[in-house]
């Protein structure tokens, strides 16, 4: 058939060629549609030293100033923006049809949640720090209580829902009503600090809706990412949203560790830096030469990082180099690695928080490339800032055990 007005027709082709362009430009989801729509700024790259860098403008919809935030390899994966409340006022209500979590970059204030129907409003407090999550389809409404603008940074599961549904009408004009996401009972945003196991992989969790400060919460001893590294999942309003909080001993590095795109790590106390590179390029790319290929961004509270900003599987590996402990937050969306798609049942490991040596992704140092010490050494010099990184961390035959009073 032959093209006509309005209308192309496909053509088998001729002479052997294969079908179809061969090159193409990737087509915008619905949900980087709607952001466009939004009128305000989208912020795509690998990362930022901090959020409070990166440009606002009226955002009608919130009644605020914002940007949108889309990092490298967390497209259709999770989306983020940071929104700024005005001093002595507040934010539209909204209520929608995914997950979304807050952390408060700057400023204090209250949250108010309801459902529709409701006689009253659950109102709770937050300050510079605060952690908290709104139920599904909820209500919400977030209030300055001072002069000065409030910051806050939200992660939510808006581009799955919105990528899926392809309706705005339906994510944010949706009458279902979550009652087992949201009780309404007086103690749903109190702090709760008991830890449990997470019921998968066996790691130290928190069931809370709000973490009234995540700067300086206590955290569990992990020892998985470094010696005395310590760590927690919080777990929010039965979100699918996964993220945890963790803690790097100042003087202390983690090991590089491998894992496909989707993490976004948020530095929240100290200062520091993150390594990422391909995992193709293997344990050593500087020695290898490869050294053209590592991304790498320094950071300070509140600094971003996308952690495998290039689809597939990367290393990548943070450095506190002040005197505070370096304290970061990993935000995932939807896509807890110890719940990975796979045949239920199928054996699974903890495989990120395991060595080569054990079937795992994490580099030990012993195997480390040299100039991951070398830079570092260099740049904790500059601070003034003692290595507390012991001998024994780099013998093979190390097993984690660390000296009393060490």
């Amino acid at each position: 058939m032959h093209d006509v007005a309005a209308k192309v027709h496909w053509h088998e082709p001729s002479g052997g060629k294969r079908a179809g362009f061969g090159k193409w430009g990737r087509v915008k989801t619905p949900y980087d549609v709607f952001m466009e729509s939004e009128g305000i700024p989208c912020f795509r790259d690998i990362g930022i030293s901090k959020v409070q860098n990166l440009p606002l403008a009226p955002w009608k919809r919130l009644g605020g100033r914002g940007t949108y935030i889309q990092l490298y390899g967390t497209e259709s994966k999770w989306g983020g923006y940071l929104v700024e409340v005005p001093g002595r006022g507040a934010l539209n209500p909204e209520k929608h049809l995914f997950e979304k979590i807050y952390f408060v970059v700057e400023g204090r204030g209250s949250t108010e949640v309801w459902l529709e129907g409701d006689t009253k409003r659950h109102t709770f407090e937050w300050q510079q720090g605060s952690l908290f999550s709104i139920p599904l389809n909820a209500y919400h409404r977030i209030v300055n209580a001072a002069s000065a603008p409030a910051l806050l940074l939200a992660g939510t599961t808006a581009p799955v829902t919105m990528n899926a549904l392809q309706s705005v009408d339906a994510i944010f004009n949706n009458p279902m009503q979550f009652r087992d996401r949201f009780s309404g009972a007086d103690d749903f945003y109190k702090y709760n600090d008991d830890v449990e196991p997470d019921p998968v992989r066996g790691l130290a969790m928190r069931r809370t809706n709000f973490v009234p400060d995540a700067v300086n919460c206590d955290l569990p001893l992990d020892n998985r990412r470094s010696p005395g590294f310590r760590r927690v999942e919080p777990f929010m309003t039965g979100n699918s949203f996964y993220f945890w909080i963790g803690q790097h001993e100042n003087g202390r590095y983690s090991k590089a560790h491998a894992h496909t795109s989707a993490a976004v790590l948020i530095c929240i106390k100290g200062k520091g830096y993150t390594h990422t590179w391909p995992e193709r390029l293997g344990v050593s790319p500087w020695k290898d030469g490869n050294q053209d290929q590592i991304k790498r961004i320094d950071y300070e509270p509140v600094g971003i990082i996308s952690a495998a900003p290039g689809g597939a599987r990367w290393y990548h590996q943070h450095f506190g180099v002040s005197k505070d402990p370096l304290r970061l937050m990993a935000w995932f969306g939807p896509h807890n690695p110890g719940r990975e798609p796979g045949p239920p049942g199928e054996q699974h490991i903890d495989y990120t928080g395991m060595d080569i040596t054990e079937g795992g992704t994490a580099i030990p140092y012993w195997m480390e490339d040299p100039q991951v010490k070398k830079d570092w050494q260099a740049k904790i010099a500059e601070n003034s800032v003692p290595s507390r990184m012991l001998p024994e961390f780099y013998d093979p035959n190390f097993k984690g055990e660390l000296p009393k009073g060490v």
